[in-house]
């Protein structure tokens, strides 16, 4: 069986650092091509993401590491000339395209994967085992980390559809969606925007569950100085502490420090792909996305200061 000749589009930081090596490690598959604006990137590598479904021969797949703003585009016209498509997180800037997307995906028959990178840790699948069935009592998500060290002179983020804080928050929201034993809805959320932004640099979160107690707190900001902080602890009623910490990687229940076997979140996000594609299936998980459209829709806004290149 060939390996699934795979193009890698909108080729930046996440691409190099996590996709060009999970796809190295896969034997299933291998990179064709890729694209950036600035047609850097593993060869052959084009400036234009048209030029290559146009030129690459016998293409499977692609992955789609793009800002979410151009994604619909690209993604409907990969599906509609046949290929497999990857989207990294969020997947779109809007639930009715990642919607539309999946629609156009079973129509040609094609695997559409609207990929959360966080639900890939061995301790997040440990976690989800541990309070399924749980009655919960409480669960606290901070989501702290610095902007200006992992979107370096970025602007888009702050632009309509860059997402802002809620880039790294939605992967909290992936881990919260995915543990917890039952619905989250936004009941408040309080949003900071920095002046001159059209997105959120900080927002504090009150979900609530109609299958628990609560309410559950979240806190999200991108102003932290100095290290990160991504934990999400679950209490339940019966008084078990379940504690992720490390953006999911790290597991501790009353305490006590999980053993969770793990090859790493983007190993097993290509692996999960790969089985999507033998099976002729698609997975677009759009919980996430619309716990984000909901903070925004019911979120009150304050303007704070502009944040420092």
């Amino acid at each position: 069986m060939r390996p699934l000749r795979i193009a890698i589009l909108g080729f930046g930081k996440i691409a190099a650092d996590q996709h060009v090596p999970a796809i190295a490690a896969n034997p299933r598959l291998e990179l064709a091509a890729t694209s950036s604006r600035s047609g850097a990137g593993p060869e052959p590598s084009f400036a234009d993401w048209r030029t290559l479904l146009r030129d690459v021969k016998n293409l499977d797949a692609v992955a789609i590491t793009t800002p979410p703003g151009p994604r619909y585009e690209i993604a409907a016209a990969c599906i509609e000339a046949g290929l497999h498509v990857l989207m990294e997180k969020p997947p779109t800037a809007t639930l009715s395209e990642a919607e539309q997307l999946a629609c156009l995906a079973e129509a040609k028959q094609v695997s559409l994967f609207a990929t959360w990178h966080a639900q890939h840790n061995a301790a997040v699948d440990a976690a989800a085992k541990a309070l399924a069935g749980q009655a919960i009592a409480s669960m606290d998500i901070i989501w702290h980390e610095d902007v200006r060290k992992w979107h370096p002179g970025q602007q888009w983020i702050w632009q309509a559809g860059g997402f802002g804080v809620f880039d790294p928050g939605i992967n909290a929201f992936s881990i919260a969606t995915k543990i917890f034993p039952g619905s989250l809805f936004v009941r408040s959320a309080a949003l900071d925007f920095p002046r001159g932004a059209d997105t959120p640099v900080a927002a504090t979160i009150a979900f609530g569950s109609p299958a628990a107690h609560g309410p559950f707190r979240c806190s999200l900001d991108w102003r932290r100085s100095k290290g990160e902080e991504w934990t999400i602890t679950v209490h339940t009623i019966d008084g078990t502490e379940v504690r992720l910490s490390d953006g999911g990687a790290r597991l501790a229940i009353d305490g006590v420090d999980q053993d969770c076997a793990h090859g790493g979140e983007y190993p097993g996000l290509y692996a999960a792909f790969v089985d999507l594609i033998d099976e002729r299936r698609s997975s677009v998980d759009l919980a996430p996305l619309r716990l984000v459209a909901d903070c925004l829709l019911v979120g009150s806004r304050r303007e704070v200061a502009a944040v420092p290149d």
